[in-house]
This record gives structure tokens, sequence and C-alpha cells, in this order.
């Protein structure tokens, strides 16, 4: 089906027989990931709302109730997924290009309302032909900020060829929830799939996607946990990110002016 925004503000980046697509005004989102003729996310085609991988700050996951206290002052964040927030602000509004070129891309964002706190998102994009490199950097502004951020990918469970999406999860951890879906801050042992979960000590790599006969994709990350979500039909998401699911309630992390939180992740791909 067509999407009515497609095409217009589309950046492309091209290395080798890899191609990927961003589009700044739809949330800085990365659109596709194409790589020797396989779309490894979700197209807009297929999905117009859960498709390709959409940037999560100043927070991740879910905000529990919408609310938390910083520095003794509650807040309220708007209830985008009721009854609870969910996958911060900067996917809702517009992203600024910073730089572009055949193979990279920076783009930024500056954090407003309804984020109470100010302060900045920028990201950095780097394609070769054999991997998608991605750096995340938020900034506070004039005041420290809790933060956190990391990407949402929705890879596609059938990418044109090969056998069916498998995930292979390189973790020792997990984070307990509670029976609203949200962590606890507990620890344990992975229980089987289906996950909508958060892992954390996690290896090197991270996790490795295998479309059997196809393509697989090794996940590298210095963020602390992985999210992994397997219920959909069409996608599993599995997601970098520098904290768990509310973690502005269980112990935010400080974002100082002059010290941003950075954290990268490496998608590295081999045929076959």
């Amino acid at each position: 089906m067509p999407v009515p925004w497609i095409g217009s503000g589309v950046l492309e980046l091209g290395a080798g027989d890899a191609r990927t697509t961003l589009v700044p005004e739809h949330g800085g989102r990365i659109a596709s990931l194409h790589v020797a003729g396989l779309d490894l996310l979700v197209t807009p085609e297929v999905d117009e709302h859960d498709f390709g991988a959409f940037p999560m700050a100043p927070w991740t996951g879910r905000i529990r109730n919408g609310r938390f206290i910083f520095d003794g002052t509650p807040y309220q964040m708007p209830l985008n997924k009721p009854p609870h927030a969910i996958h911060g602000t900067t996917r809702d509004h517009p992203w600024t290009v910073e730089h572009v070129s055949a193979t990279a891309a920076v783009l930024a964002q500056d954090l407003t309302e309804p984020w109470p706190f100010g302060g900045r998102a920028v990201m950095r994009f780097g394609l070769t032909a054999d991997a998608l490199e991605l750096t995340f950097e938020l900034h506070a502004g004039e005041r420290a900020m809790p933060a956190e951020c990391g990407w949402h990918p929705w890879w596609q469970r059938h990418a044109g060829r090969g056998g069916a999406l498998e995930v292979e999860l390189h973790a020792s951890a997990m984070y307990a929830r509670d029976g609203d879906g949200i962590p606890t801050g507990e620890l344990t042992d992975i229980t089987p799939p289906p996950w909508d979960d958060c892992f954390t000590r996690l290896g090197e790599p991270a996790a490795v996607l295998r479309w059997p006969g196809a393509v697989s994709v090794e996940i590298t990350t210095d963020c602390p946990c992985l999210v992994v979500y397997t219920e959909p039909e069409h996608a599993i998401c599995v997601e970098p990110e520098s904290g768990p699911p509310d973690q502005f309630n269980l112990g935010p992390r400080v974002v100082e002016p002059g010290a941003p939180l950075v954290v990268h992740s490496t998608w590295r791909w081999t045929l076959g």
C-alpha cells in the first residue's frame, strides 16, 4: 500500500549491496535496511506503524503510570499507552539533518514539551558493506536530567528468502516483571519465550539473528540491556537500550550538563 510520507525528505545511505533509508521528519526513524536483495526490517508497506527502527529517548520502554520523581519533584508524562507512558518523545517529532554523505548521517533534535528538562538528542549513522553502526547521544540542557535511550527495530520474521527468523540470545539474566509487565528491578534466570522482556549481563555479541540459508546479523552494543519482543506474527523486536523499562523509578541515570549519555550498537551481517 502507498505510504504518504515516503519519498519526501528520505535519506538513503548505500555501501556495497547494503542500503538503508532514514526519515528525519518521521521521528528520525530508520525506514528500511536492505541487504543483498533482502529487507531485514519490516517495511512501511507491510505495517505503517510498526516498521523499521525508531529511536527511544529520553526514556525507553514504559514509565509506570507516566509518573516519576526526580530531585524531589514529581513529574507526569502523557499516557501514550494507557495507563503508562512508553518509548519517550523523540519518535514523535522531526529531527534536523546536521550531516549527510553517501554512507553516513547525523541527525539532531532538541528535547521539548512534554519533556520538562530540555536537552538535545543526537544520532549518528554509518553504513559499510557489512554493517550499520549506530551512536545515540543525550545531552542535558542547563540542568541535570534523568535519561535513557535506545533503538527499537522491527526485524522481519520472513526477509524474502530463507527460513523464518531465529534469535540466539547471549545474556545471563533477565528482569522480573510484575502484573503490569514492568520490571521490578529484580534479576532472575532466563525463562523460555515468548518474550516481552528485558535481558542484561549481555555477551559479545548480545544477540545473533538468523534467517537460515539467507543472512545472519550480529548485534553488538555497549548498552547494558536488550529488550526482546517475540509476540507479533510478522516481526521480532531486539532492542539495545541503555537501561530497563521504568528505570526512572527503579533508580534514574542522571545526565549532567556537559557530560552526555552516549551508547553504541553495531548490526553486522554475513550472507548464507
